[in-house]
């Protein structure tokens, strides 16, 4: 028997936690006050018990492109029995009464896309992963002639002003399917947690660009690049370039050993700037979207 119930405790939050640290281990996964801290009326995340073993996890709502987006989980064992489409099914449903019209999803392994397929998703875009080793010793960049990159654990006023003087209009670019649409309180909570390793870059005191990294909670010598972003006027002057190595000097000095970083298709010219910086390619993210309501247990 399959019984799914709604995250209610810390003890949901950490067992739900563990299940995606089980099946995607090479991200960071968001410690239990995160989860908390991040919840919203809209999402709904799940346990999945079969015959009483925790055999799944899932989160369901309101994506940042203000969409729908569904996540189900199976533990590698407890795969083939139904948990799968148990979780898609309910998280499908709370998506439908939330009144959105369709629903997105994402896979990065063969079995999971082929699932999708099974229930009529059809590709939309791609994430392209890049991970890059850390030595002990990373150089400070050489930052280009009229900008100053400053820290926003010394400068912590420009935290919020780096979302309104920048993200709003960066967004603008980023080639997602649908236009990014987050809250400041999300650009703080999810996008740009940490002020720690993060920074903005300043022509006079004006904000042309920015860069970060939150560390991963289970793995303290690893974390991920939040969003690196450039003022389309400052573009082509090797300012990416600067705050990306300003990031990596920040974690070697800082013990991190490894970071990775996520890139749409369609963003080449980040990619490029991280291939340069000695990153390489790593998993790649298929999205994925469909109509609801979905076809049922299919």
């Amino acid at each position: 028997m399959i019984e799914l119930r709604p995250c209610a405790s810390d003890a949901d939050l950490e067992a739900w936690r563990r299940v995606r640290i089980a099946v995607i281990p090479y991200e960071r996964t968001d410690s239990v006050e995160e989860l908390r801290r991040n919840a919203t009326p809209d999402r709904l995340m799940l346990l999945a018990y079969r015959d009483g073993v925790l055999a799944g996890s899932g989160v369901g709502g309101r994506s940042d492109t203000a969409s729908g987006f569904a996540i189900p989980r199976v533990l590698p064992e407890q795969r083939r029995h139904g948990v799968g489409t148990t979780l898609l099914c309910a998280l499908a449903e709370h998506v439908e009464a939330l009144g959105y019209p369709d629903l997105g999803v994402s896979t990065d392994d063969e079995g999971s896309l082929a699932f999708a397929r099974r229930f009529g998703f059809e590709e939309i875009g791609r994430q392209v992963e890049q991970v890059r080793a850390v030595a002990a010793d990373e150089p400070l960049p050489r930052v280009p002639d009229g900008i100053e990159i400053v820290s926003l654990a010394v400068r912590p006023e420009l935290h919020a002003r780096t979302y309104h003087d920048l993200a709003l209009a960066v967004f603008e670019d980023i080639p997602t399917p649908r236009k990014i649409e987050i809250s400041l309180e999300d650009w703080k909570g999810s996008w740009f947690p940490t002020l720690d390793g993060s920074f903005a870059a300043l022509a006079g005191d004006e904000i042309v660009g920015c860069a970060g990294l939150v560390r991963d909670v289970d793995r303290a010598d690893r974390a991920e690049n939040t969003l690196t972003a450039v003022r389309r006027d400052w573009r082509g002057r090797g300012l990416a370039r600067a705050l990306k190595e300003t990031v990596v000097a920040w974690a070697s000095a800082n013990g991190i050993r490894e970071l990775y970083t996520w890139t749409q298709t369609g963003n080449e010219n980040m990619q490029a700037v991280s291939a340069k910086l000695g990153y390489v390619t790593g998993h790649v993210s298929i999205s994925l979207r469909r109509p609801l309501p979905l076809p049922q247990h299919r």
